[in-house]
């Protein structure tokens, strides 16, 4: 699926993000995570070039989706720009680099 600068595809409980996750470009994924989150256990951000204080807010919601569908999410190859914001919002426990 492609909304102007994101992309994403799910295979084998992989979620893969590419592109930029920010408030202009995230409609697309927000109106399908649920469906998304029923399939994908691992979310792989390694791919994103930027990410905002929204995109980050969408990641926060994707792990708990995936919690609330009794899965154990966990997030792949998280850029060094991203680990700032992670940092700057004191996000480390929730979106936590399993590598």
């Amino acid at each position: 699926m492609t909304a102007d600068l994101l992309s994403w595809t799910v295979d084998s409980g992989l979620l893969r993000l590419s592109g930029e996750l920010e408030r202009e470009t995230l409609l697309p994924l927000w109106q399908q995570r649920d469906q998304l989150m029923q399939q994908a256990e691992v979310i792989d951000v390694s791919s994103l070039d930027r990410v905002d204080s929204a995109g980050l807010a969408l990641l926060v919601h994707l792990r708990q989706i995936a919690l609330q569908n009794g899965k154990t999410p966990h997030f792949t190859g998280i850029p060094d720009k991203l680990r700032s914001l992670i940092t700057l919002y004191n996000l480390q426990e929730i979106i936590a680099d399993n590598r």
